[in-house]
């Protein structure tokens, strides 16, 4: 089955400036974390705080991207970016922790550069990943539950073929294309919606590679996806 990243133009009419990065590897061992260093989670929240010094949460640049970002579309009540709900742990004192080889490097990348970082087992998507302003009613299944959730109409979402990837653009991933030790293939996207932060976002892309190869000797293909070269296939 082809498979692809696109962008569509619903979403750019939102957001004209943001860039993806999207990053593919293939034959991966996810199980072997021998070479994953013990403490790479518990420095990374450490490293987090830098991000959140302020009180409340709220007044924090990054966190202000974000929030203003979400009111642009229509969000599940409550919903917040991903990254916002790393720091916020690593601010109160309660730090991510481990899941999985692959998870706990990006979780790390995250929690250092302040970017949201989605990852998804590839061979469980469906043809093409979309960005796209979803037109509401679109199944999802959140990872740690039981029943399916609809989406809003207006809200930002990726999906494939057969149904949600992830709601509220960088919220909450679905059950179904999670990184498990059993995941072979791999797509990651991470999102940079402040120009001002596009060296960060190249810096934060360059760790994620360096630390994928280093700890799990994967090697992988990347693309940034823009307005101007909004689809890719692969």
């Amino acid at each position: 089955m082809e498979h692809g990243f696109q962008v569509d133009q619903s979403f750019w009419d939102i957001f004209p400036e943001t860039e993806i990065a999207v990053l593919t590897a293939n034959n991966i061992n996810n199980q072997d974390d021998s070479k994953v260093p013990s403490d790479l989670l518990s420095k990374a929240n450490e490293k987090a705080l830098k991000w959140v010094e302020n009180d409340p949460i709220s007044e924090n640049d990054v966190i202000k991207d974000w929030r203003q970002a979400f009111r642009k579309f229509k969000t599940k009540k409550g919903a917040r970016c991903a990254v916002e709900n790393l720091l916020k742990r690593a601010k109160q004192g309660k730090g991510v922790g481990s899941i999985n080889p692959v998870v706990d490097i990006y979780n790390s990348v995250s929690l250092e550069w302040a970017f949201p970082i989605g990852g998804e087992d590839m061979d469980k998507i469906q043809g093409i990943v979309e960005l796209t302003v979803s037109p509401g009613d679109e199944k999802f299944f959140p990872i740690g539950e039981d029943d399916v959730e609809y989406t809003l109409p207006g809200e930002v979402i990726y999906r494939d073929d057969q149904a949600v990837l992830s709601r509220c653009m960088a919220w909450r991933d679905s059950a179904r294309v999670e990184v498990t030790p059993e995941t072979n293939n791999l797509i990651f996207y991470m999102e940079n919606i402040n120009p001002e932060r596009q060296k960060d976002h190249r810096q934060a892309i360059k760790l994620l590679q360096e630390r994928l190869l280093n700890y799990l000797d994967i090697n992988t293909t990347l693309d940034i996806l823009s307005k101007d070269n909004p689809n890719i296939r692969f």
